[in-house]
């Protein structure tokens, strides 16, 4: 499909696509004390409602990408606005934790169908030379939501309650649902006949080496944000003291950060190359681990922030283009490639950041950590295996 048959609305549509997942987390974090007081939990059981709905919406890829590829990029996302809103309203009205993160398990399944939809119908319609900077793009677009998520729950959780937030997110998915099914056109237009279901299938992804190591790249990345998430409310609001509205105001200086570069971010790769890019995001990433672990006795929100904001230009480089080399090298199995990509950033990065979490360090220096991981990876964009890499892809 050639650029100049892309609609405005359907670009819109998958605009709206991708910010489910973002506006699941943000809109309440200024509401997880709350929630912990109100269900009678501790902090840390109210942080796994963020962990849960990652963990679900990474697992879900491996079979909204198939699906996907099978069934279609439209019917997928239908789908996951469906589950989505209803998983959105089961949330509002809990009245346990035991029952809020199963209905927040549930809207992760609902999360990644829509991303994975999206991102493989980006894929479709920009092809592999296009699709990295369209995904910078949609990146920014994310990067809306911490900027104006927790603004907008902070003021409900203070006007409403923590619930009307989730009553958010359902209305959210209703409007969406109607847009969707009137504006949004199936971009698969070779749909798979066969048996989508096996393991060979994932494994061609998966052998692929550049692949591999871009999508680690990625789930990396989004673990230090994840890391960064997780911990800026116990940082800022419990050890330092800031209220709601001045956690509100760096958590949303730094969302300002990542649109800004995730908008600029195509054109840097257009004029350095994506292996610039990642080469650049690692380095802003390790120095940003490094200054977090040197500030960490300095007990004031720009001590932590700072290196936050260092970090967040890393990572939006690191996504952009390591998204869009992972999905490079795949057509016909774009769905299955970007369904494995939502299972290494999401349920990988997860994972990663629990079992960091689990080493029992302060949060400052368990962030810091989380940043230098990246160095491994760093050091192979510079060998010469990653170039042959990227030489045989290109061929």
């Amino acid at each position: 499909m050639k650029a100049k048959s892309i609609s405005k609305a359907q670009v819109m549509t998958l605009i709206l696509l991708v910010l489910f997942s973002p506006l699941a987390i943000d809109i309440y974090l200024p509401a997880l004390p709350t929630i912990a007081n109100e269900l009678g939990v501790s902090s840390t059981i109210a942080q796994d409602t963020i962990t849960w709905f990652l963990f679900s919406m990474g697992l879900g890829q491996l079979f909204a990408g198939p699906l996907a590829d099978k069934f279609g990029r439209k019917t997928i996302a239908i789908f996951g606005v469906v589950v989505y809103g209803l998983s959105a309203w089961f949330s509002y009205l809990a009245q346990s934790m035991d029952w809020l993160l199963i209905a927040r398990l549930m809207q992760g399944f609902g999360a990644c169908a829509t991303s994975v939809a999206a991102f493989a119908a980006v894929r479709d319609l920009f092809g592999p030379t296009r699709s990295g900077k369209m995904i910078s793009y949609l990146n920014g677009a994310i990067c809306f939501i911490p900027a104006l998520a927790p603004i907008l729950g902070s003021w409900l959780t203070m006007q409403f309650g923590w619930r009307s937030n989730f009553g958010l997110m359902a209305s959210f998915a209703v409007v969406v649902l109607v847009l969707l099914t009137v504006f949004m056109r199936e971009t698969n237009t070779v749909q798979q006949t066969q048996s989508v279901f096996k393991l060979d299938r994932y494994w061609s992804v998966l052998k692929n080496p550049s692949f591999l190591f871009h999508a680690s790249m990625c789930l990396l990345a989004m673990a230090a944000i994840l890391a960064y998430v997780t911990s800026a409310p116990v940082v800022l609001i419990e050890q330092l003291g800031l209220t709601m509205k001045e956690f509100t105001l760096w958590f949303s200086f730094n969302a300002v950060i990542n649109i800004f570069v995730c908008m600029y971010a195509p054109k840097v790769m257009d004029k350095i190359g994506a292996h610039k890019c990642l080469v650049i995001g690692s380095a802003l990433l390790v120095i940003a681990g490094i200054a977090m672990y040197s500030l960490s006795s300095i007990h004031t929100p720009a001590a932590f922030m700072v290196p936050v904001f260092i970090s967040s230009v890393g990572c939006a480089l690191i996504l952009g283009s390591g998204a869009g080399e992972a999905l490079a090298p795949f057509g016909d199995k774009a769905g299955t490639a970007a369904a494995l990509l939502g299972l290494f950033q999401m349920s990988g990065s997860g994972v990663l950041v629990s079992w960091v979490q689990s080493l029992t360090l302060m949060p400052q220096i368990l962030v810091a950590l989380q940043m230098v991981l990246i160095v491994p990876a760093f050091l192979i964009l510079m060998t010469k295996a990653y170039r042959r890499w990227q030489f045989n892809q290109a061929k």
